[in-house]
């Protein structure tokens, strides 16, 4: 065990609050701790900001308070959040608080670190991603350049500068040279505050930019002067949550925009397979600048024929080749072979075989090379690519198997007259989205484009509609299958099939959506 998880374990005995930032809102930008935490916690309060991806990584019996804040609304006064950390941390738990961005950049992590002090509780601060970084480098804005701007400075746009001991003073800010100017929640006063910098002194040709949304697929930008960019804010009703930058520095972006240049940008796609198979395929979506939501519409739990194993481990090195075909069938392999040895040495001459780059590297992460991988990633695929090694004759193969496994790899294998023995490991189920917080993201906003990867997610997809029913605003999604067997379980269960890869691999998928979106 690590020192950090030593320490967050003993921590969390007595109880204990982490103030944690989340980041912008892009899932993959927060840190590595924030991530752990997350998984650890016992309760976790988020924000409106932060990414329903986050919270769905939490453990399955975390306990999940919602305290978010947006213009007119908020969920819990700000004394009765500090309150409720107070109470769960006191009664032992490890308490994980979420805040979008940085929990001390404009985030009454301060205030909540105070009371937490006063209280007696101990916590931990965990930075994150303020969104002023993320909106620069997302939309192409370098926020300090040595030929424009030396300074950055963070503002607060919220207040009002008439009341009683504020402390934005536009005037003085307009007087700072070579500075980029960032401004958080300042939309619903923009133009009190534009014509206060040129009041002050600001040329108001002065480049500006409007970024919302940052680093998410949905992101929008705008860019214009400070003597434009209220009014171009209003034309292309752009709000909260969004930076402004005004500052010499935004005349860079155009030749660096490249988040907004992908071709998915400004697409939300929901991926269907289960959490543990969606790394691969989200990965490659987010990488072409799309926002992406994981319905995950089947879970995989372990379910073992203990016979079966005993009897495999027990002949483990008179065997050829071990193939897998899900990166959940290696995980839970390993987690039995090492029960039974403490040397990977143990597995003796084995060859490994598997579908898809997500379940390589599960097995490359015992430092064991995949020796067959087919370059779609079906079962049959993979049966083909075995069998042009011209290893099989009197091979003894095992498969490694759930309880949705079809026959084709297993009979494609004995009939190059291999020996196979099947290893069944996990069962496939339905996933119960009624509760999901990404489920009720995509039913209240909807989508682009669905994908769907196998006929199970179909199946789950088709007997949840109720708990995926759309609200009235919510965009109508395309829908897209990787191939023919998946298609035709769409058509059985009246799904259209807007799309189809033209090959069974993640790539031809995500081509075929690029192509039908245009």
């Amino acid at each position: 065990m690590s020192n950090v998880s030593s320490t967050t374990s003993s921590k969390q005995q007595k109880g204990i609050v982490y103030l944690v930032g989340a980041g912008p809102g892009e899932p993959g930008l927060i840190t590595a701790r924030a991530k752990e935490l997350i998984s650890a916690a016992d309760v976790l309060v988020y924000d409106y900001l932060v990414h329903p991806q986050l919270i769905a990584a939490r453990r399955p019996d975390c306990e999940l308070a919602y305290v978010g804040k947006k213009s007119g609304f908020h969920a819990l006064p700000q004394s009765d959040i500090e309150a409720l950390l107070v109470r769960h941390a006191a009664a032992g738990k490890c308490v994980v608080r979420l805040k979008g961005g940085d929990p001390f950049i404009f985030g009454r992590g301060g205030e909540e670190a105070r009371t937490l002090a006063k209280n007696k509780i101990p916590f931990e601060v965990v930075p994150g991603v303020t969104a002023a970084i993320a909106a620069g480098a997302y939309a192409g804005i370098p926020l300090t350049h040595r030929n424009t701007n030396s300074a950055l400075v963070f503002l607060t746009g919220h207040e009002n500068p008439a009341k009683q001991n504020a402390t934005t003073d536009w005037a003085s800010f307009a007087k700072l040279k070579n500075t980029t100017l960032a401004i958080y929640m300042g939309m619903g006063r923009l133009p009190e505050i534009t014509a206060g910098l040129i009041a002050g002194g600001l040329a108001p040709e002065t480049p500006a930019a409007i970024v919302q949304w940052a680093s998410l697929g949905r992101q929008r930008s705008v860019t214009g002067t400070a003597a434009t960019i209220a009014g171009l804010a209003e034309k292309h009703a752009l709000a909260s949550p969004a930076i402004i930058f005004i500052g010499g520095s935004v005349e860079q972006r155009q030749p660096i925009d490249w988040f907004e240049n992908l071709p998915l940008y400004g697409r939300r796609i929901t991926i269907t397979r289960t959490r543990d198979q969606n790394s691969e395929l989200r990965e490659k979506l987010e990488a072409l600048g799309a926002e992406v939501l994981e319905l995950p519409l089947i879970t995989v739990t372990p379910s073992i024929d203990k016979a079966a194993l005993v009897e495999i481990l027990a002949e483990l090195g008179g065997y050829d080749w071990i193939v897998f075909t899900s990166a959940n069938g290696v995980r839970i392999f390993f987690s039995q072979f090492f029960k039974a040895f403490d040397d990977i040495r143990s597995l003796g001459l084995l060859r490994f075989a598997c579908v898809g780059r997500a379940t390589a590297r599960e097995i490359e992460k015992h430092n064991i090379k995949v020796e067959c991988m087919p370059k779609t990633a079906t079962g049959e695929s993979l049966a083909d690519a075995l069998i042009a090694t011209d290893s099989l004759d009197n091979a003894k193969v095992i498969v490694v198997t759930g309880n949705l496994n079809r026959d084709t790899l297993v009979k494609k294998l004995t009939a190059a007259r291999a020996i196979v023995d099947r290893l069944p490991l996990y069962k496939t189920e339905k996933t119960n989205l009624s509760e999901d917080p990404i489920a009720a993201n995509f039913r209240e906003h909807g989508a682009d484009a669905i994908l769907f990867t196998s006929s199970s997610a179909v199946d789950s997809y088709t007997s949840q509609s109720a708990s995926l029913r759309r609200g009235e605003k919510a965009k109508q999604p395309l829908y897209g299958s990787i191939g023919p067997l998946t298609s035709d379980t769409m058509r059985q269960n009246k799904i259209p099939v807007d799309f189809e890869a033209g090959e069974a691999s993640l790539d031809a998928l995500i081509e075929a959506l690029i192509k039908k979106l245009g």
